[in-house]
């Protein structure tokens, strides 16, 4: 599983023109599902995401996780993540899940994200989205479950 966090000042994602997924200072998170990924891939990365130290300090270091930063999540499937792009100009998606394996996954990882974060807030599997942020710092990291 991937995924791209990016520390934001606020987030938000909107489908057919109303907003469906807001927060304010927190982690926009895009969620990329590949074919091998599984709930504890899920769990791993849920794991990372909300102890990744990005948030700045009173020493301006970064040393606090989003939990400690009071800060939200916005998760946001992004299936182009798992795309592979070594050779030629064209992505694959050969390494992407299913669409039913990616949405079971991402539904997975909502309710696992609930049940640790205070603020979470999502797009909607599969719709085209739109996604608006202001990324604090910018500060922006791929990580890998």
């Amino acid at each position: 599983m991937l995924g791209l966090i990016q520390r934001v000042s606020h987030a938000s994602v909107e489908v057919d023109g109303e907003v469906v997924g807001d927060i304010g200072r927190g982690i926009l998170l895009l969620l990329g599902v590949q074919r091998e990924d599984t709930e504890e891939s899920a769990k791993k990365l849920l794991h990372k995401v909300m102890h990744y130290r990005i948030f700045p300090d009173e020493n301006d270091k970064m040393n606090l996780n989003v939990h400690q930063a009071e800060g939200g999540l916005l998760v946001v499937s992004q299936f182009t993540l798992a795309a592979a792009t070594q050779k030629g100009l064209r992505p694959s998606f050969t390494t992407s899940a299913p669409p039913e394996q990616a949405e079971a996954l991402y539904d997975y990882f909502l309710a696992q994200a609930a049940e640790v974060c205070p603020q979470v807030a999502a797009g909607v599997f599969g719709a085209s989205m739109k996604v608006s942020l202001c990324n604090d710092g910018p500060v922006t990291f791929m990580l890998e479950s």
